[in-house]
């Protein structure tokens, strides 16, 4: 999920910042006005900044893009001689009625615990475990057992219909981005539909067939901020800064994941699901697609602070239009820290969301916290956290200070009619300013 924060917010955190710059406050608010365009050498020294990580993305993705040779074959669903259909639960069974509850055998499927109803209008019986907790009226998917077709039951239930509340989600959720971030939320989705692309025709292949997991990981995500950040965000100087502070993120996430995977042994096996996928892909790595979705899993809350701090940066330049770019550093900074604070426990209390049943379960066990904590289960969520953190608060100083350095100055006509203007009625914004701790 890329979370991508309006500007607007930084604004307010800048206004909150400024205001407590003595005098230069007063001046920032009675002269202040939009940033103006960054001048032709910063843009230049910007894009001989960015063009390396282009390149290096564009060559990555030719170099790593597996041939379909290299992909291993999906897997059919239903083996021959079955299909999944959907019906509707007409009444479960119970007691004597239900016979035998257990999932149908080629020697015993002749009843079963489910009366359901097919599109055609025909019914039939299908086996459900009680656990599933099946109701009248419930839309389910089942699966037709072709060797069962003489039989009572010749449906399991697979799965329940979810593609009505799915869309009603997705389509509420589109509206509200629209409503609110109107044309800059149709970009951002725009940008997260690019990502997913990027994700299935490029990362998922290239994982399979055992291409290098590191360089699939930072490939993916150069080629996603790349797409997400610009079309969200303009292609504008303060865009090219918070890319830069995410890409600079990306690699130090990256270098310290590939230690901290080794240090600590994340083998990526911790998942029953993915101790199967060696059986399927031959080539793919599980510890190098541990160390990838370590990184991958760092994007948006990266996207999220360095696009801040740019703002940030951006705002209090027009607030204060003569501050110097130590005190713009030392402002921004005061609201990276802020944002700091609440990602770090935004990042833990997310896995806790994600990963209660797994936690519970491992709380009921008799051991020590450590234990618990260095554990498989939870060792590899505690590494993708911690790594995931620490990248994020080193972008988060790395943004702002590309930014306090980029960010235009007032043209040099304005800073002198502002500073002759300010010498009737006090000391100008150059002499006022002052960095406070």
């Amino acid at each position: 999920m890329t979370t991508d924060v309006d500007p607007r917010r930084a604004a307010r955190h800048a206004r909150a910042a400024t205001s407590e710059i003595p005098e230069a406050a007063g001046h920032a608010h009675a002269h202040g006005g939009p940033v103006p365009p960054a001048p032709w050498r910063t843009r230049l020294v910007l894009a001989v900044l960015v063009l390396p990580a282009i390149v290096a993305t564009g060559l990555g993705l030719w170099q790593l893009w597996p041939s379909g040779g290299e992909v291993p074959e999906r897997i059919p669903v239903v083996v021959e001689g079955s299909e999944l259909v959907e019906a509707t639960v007409v009444r479960v069974l119970e007691g004597e009625e239900a016979g035998d509850a257990s999932w149908p055998t080629i020697e015993d499927a002749t009843v079963g615990n489910v009366e359901i109803r097919l599109d055609d209008g025909t019914t039939a019986g299908m086996q459900a475990e009680p656990r599933f907790e099946l109701g009248p009226g419930d839309e389910v998917v089942a699966l037709y057992i072709g060797d069962f077709a003489e039989t009572e039951t010749p449906y399991v239930f697979m799965e329940y219909q979810r593609d009505v509340p799915f869309a009603l989600l997705a389509a509420a959720y589109v509206l509200v981005v629209l409503l609110v971030a109107r044309w800059r939320g149709l970009a951002a989705l725009v940008g997260l539909a690019v990502a997913f692309a990027v994700f299935i025709g490029f990362t998922f292949p290239a994982l399979l067939s055992g291409q290098d997991a590191m360089a699939v990981a930072l490939v993916t995500s150069s080629a996603v901020m790349l797409a997400v950040l610009y079309l969200a965000h303009g292609l504008t100087a303060r865009t090219t800064v918070a890319l830069l502070g995410t890409l600079a993120g990306l690699a130090l996430t990256a270098g310290i994941g590939a230690w901290a995977t080794g240090a600590a042994h994340i083998t990526g096996t911790s998942e029953e699901i993915a101790t199967n996928l060696p059986t399927i892909a031959p080539a793919v790595d599980l510890q190098g697609i541990a160390l990838c979705g370590l990184v991958l899993a760092g994007m948006g809350v990266l996207n999220d602070v360095t696009i801040t701090q740019a703002s940030a940066v951006w705002e209090l330049r027009a607030l204060a239009p003569l501050a110097p770019r130590r005190v713009l550093f030392a402002r921004a900074m005061r609201i990276g820290r802020d944002h700091i604070a609440s990602t770090v426990y935004t990042i833990a209390f997310a896995y806790v969301g994600a990963a209660l049943p797994l936690l519970l379960t491992v709380w009921l066990l008799d051991q020590t916290p450590l234990m618990t904590l260095t554990s498989g289960e939870i060792a590899e969520e505690i590494v993708r956290t911690l790594v995931g953190s620490i990248g994020l608060v080193l972008a988060i100083p790395i943004t702002t200070a590309i930014a306090a350095m980029t960010v235009p100055r007032a043209p040099a006509a304005e800073r002198a009619r502002r500073e002759s203007t300010s010498m009737g009625s006090g000391p100008s914004e150059e002499d006022t300013v002052q960095e406070r701790p």
